[in-house]
């Protein structure tokens, strides 16, 4: 009888389990928009100061908290000794309040007695010389026995919340590609295991490295090495071939740790601050992004100080886009600025990121912070515990956004497609323009445009685009150019700019004819390229420096560049050249290849080189565009009868529209235009 009852409060306890995931993922997933904080209350664990923060959330209208980064050893203080009583109190409380939590599984930084108990954590710099763990960041995560004890901490604590009614979601590491890469022996032989399995023997390595060169030969694989560059050219394939394996070690752990949170909470969503991107750490996440498994993309948005410049504006959402990818769920901010942002810039950059899909703000941080590396960072509050203005502007954003939100989030209707490629972006590194550059100036043609655009990788896309930019992508493997020239002759049409089609997935140039396994695709034979620099020494228009002229559709332009591609057609039509040198030099190309259409341009990609070009293919394709507004409005249709707006200028901005409609934000009523004061954002109703 006393097992029948308690299998019956064991299926009772399940039955409400999984009722309380279920309304977690529709929580999740429902047209809401979530305002809060970075919350920190391992710093001092005081029960009443963390009741009276709750109640301040709880008076400006928070949803949301982000806890439990970098905070290892406040859950595991030493070795196997797990402490959550503490935590359960807090998020007991959140739960009452009625504030969702993001609880974020803190793999990173190790805890000291962790890199104590197995110094092969520490990081080996460049010069090999063991560095003690000062900063954050500073484990080497494909050691095995930090992966051992990573997810060791990733299962406790998974079991320990998976059914807690305040979970909205567990947040997976932070900022993974930031820290320093390790050069220790341990990883030297990870390294070799890794280049085992990939080339099977030494004569496949050998070719792959072009050993030949410098008598570098490998002979046994105890001889390899890593490949450090000592100036801007050595040893390129094998610098891309250890920043893969980098890359493939950081995965690694992040796919481990999620595959440990939907063994032990199946239905739980998941997030992270995605800063793949880091110069110190760069990896591949579109691995992670295309996998499903990360339901929520984030990021931290950093747009910087300032109200009257947009820059950082259009870095930060820049950065949702190659976070996102091509996923359909809404993306999560889980860090928003706070610093010593000009008072309304943080509201501006609240309603920018609605335009790109967004659904969270949550403030970095909640209180300026006592002590640590980041003591003299101002949150909303002061170290006092005392609201500031900040904490007014977040309050404000919580309160608009509440009247607005089953509107949202923003479903993006792209039509456009921005390749990325991990490989390239390493290869790229000491060209004049990286790829990221590219893909960036690509980017911000749909962002002046207000239409979207999806980054995309193209080997795991469906390319369910009209347009696809192939902007900078230095390594074209097999799969890679066989979607492209699928994709084409099924009717699509690409623009590839120069540095593309360079290199094999080797990393070595092609002996073959350039772009590597696209040119009858494009049409054209790419030989060397010249510096303009050299050049305008010649210059009909006596241009010095980058500056050129470019001729497109009998348009001149003016625009600069340090290199350009030499170009013969070998069936493809020239519709640009450039006509400021000693001579007119074929540079923009377009060719018929099945049903569809590739041009080549043979200039980095910028604004004023592919603008014009852009515009004529947005009519010929029928691209939908953007809002028609001033310049200054970013501007989306949300639905039929829905607009949202925000003007970035500083002066007021006329929208004009047909007919009858209503400010939902300020409840008024409009006939025909209607205008938006300076940096104030509007949301419209059609009638």
């Amino acid at each position: 009888m006393i097992n029948i009852l308690n299998n019956s409060k064991r299926i009772s306890y399940l039955v409400i389990t999984i009722c309380i995931l279920f309304l977690t993922v529709l929580k999740g997933n429902c047209q809401v928009l979530y305002v809060g904080a970075n919350y920190h209350p391992h710093d001092d664990k005081n029960t009443e100061k963390i009741k009276n923060d709750i109640l301040l959330m709880q008076a400006a209208g928070f949803n949301v908290v982000r806890m439990g980064h970098l905070a290892w050893d406040s859950y595991e203080p030493a070795d196997g000794e797990f402490d959550f009583a503490w935590f359960d109190k807090v998020m007991d409380m959140m739960n009452e309040a009625g504030i969702k939590v993001i609880l974020d599984i803190a793999i990173r930084p190790a805890p000291i007695w962790l890199h104590h108990k197995y110094p092969s954590i520490d990081i080996t710099d460049i010069n090999g010389n063991v560095l003690y763990p000062n900063h954050r960041y500073m484990d080497d995560v494909g050691d095995p026995m930090y992966q051992q004890y990573a997810l060791r901490f990733t299962d406790a604590i998974t079991r320990q919340y998976a059914s807690h009614p305040a979970l909205l979601a567990f947040g997976i590491d932070n900022e993974s590609g930031d820290g320093q890469i390790s050069y220790s022996e341990s990883a030297r032989q990870r390294f070799i295991a890794w280049l085992k399995d990939k080339y099977s023997n030494l004569d496949n390595l050998n070719k792959a490295w072009a050993s030949q060169r410098w008598s570098r030969r490998i002979n046994q694989w105890e001889e390899i090495g890593f490949p450090v560059a000592t100036h801007t050219t050595d040893v390129p394939e094998r610098m891309l071939d250890f920043r893969r394996f980098v890359s493939d070690e950081i995965n690694q752990i992040l796919f481990k740790v999620l595959d440990v949170v939907n063994t032990n909470a199946p239905n739980a969503l998941t997030n992270t601050n995605a800063w793949y991107y880091s110069q110190l750490k760069y990896f591949d996440y579109s691995l992670i992004a295309y996998s499903g498994k990360m339901t929520h993309e984030g990021c931290g948005f950093y747009p910087g100080l300032s109200l009257t410049t947009n820059w950082g504006v259009m870095n930060a959402a820049f950065g949702i886009s190659r976070i996102q990818f091509e996923s359909t769920n809404p993306f999560w901010c889980n860090e928003f600025t706070t610093m010593t942002a000009v008072p309304n810039s943080i509201r501006k950059s609240a309603y920018a990121s609605l335009m790109y899909g967004n659904q969270m703000v949550c403030g970095w941080t909640w209180q300026s912070m006592w002590a640590g590396e980041e003591q003299y960072l101002e949150g909303m509050i002061d170290w006092d515990g005392i609201p500031n203005r900040k904490y007014d502007e977040y309050k404000k954003i919580a309160a608009e956004f509440k009247k607005i939100e089953k509107y949202f989030p923003y479903r993006l209707q792209a039509e456009v497609g921005l390749a990325f490629s991990f490989s390239s972006q390493i290869a790229s590194k000491y060209f004049p323009e990286q790829h990221d550059n590219q893909l960036q100036a690509c980017w911000d043609l749909f962002y002046w445009r207000n239409m979207d655009a999806r980054i995309v990788e193209i080997s795991r896309s469906p390319l369910n685009y009209k347009l696809l930019f192939v902007p900078g992508v230095a390594v074209m493997d097999e799969v890679t150019a066989a979607k492209i020239r699928d994709y084409v002759k099924n009717g699509g049409t690409v623009i590839m700019t120069t540095n593309s089609a360079i290199v094999d997935e080797c990393g070595q140039v092609f002996a073959t004819t350039r772009p590597g396994l696209l040119s009858d695709v494009f049409g054209i034979r790419l030989g060397s390229y010249e510096e303009t620099e050299a050049l305008n020494e010649i210059s009909r228009k006596s241009y010095t420096g980058k500056k050129i002229e470019l001729t497109y559709r009998g348009k001149a332009i003016n625009a600069e560049a340090a290199r350009f591609d030499i170009i013969e057609p070998q069936g493809a039509e020239i519709i640009g050249s450039i006509t400021s040198l000693d001579k007119d030099y074929p540079v923009m190309t377009a060719n018929k290849f099945g049903k569809g259409r590739a041009i080549y341009v043979g200039l980095p990609a910028k604004g004023e080189i592919l603008g014009s070009l852009l515009d004529n293919l947005i009519n010929e394709l029928g691209i939908k565009k953007g809002p028609d507004v001033p310049s200054g409005v970013m501007a989306r249709q949300i639905d039929k009868t829905h607009f949202l707006y925000m003007n970035i200028s500083g002066e007021p901005q006329i929208i004009k529209m047909q007919g009858k409609s209503r400010s939902i934000l300020y409840d008024k009523e409009y006939n025909n235009t209607f205008t938006i004061a300076p940096y104030e954002p509007e949301f419209i109703e059609l009638k």
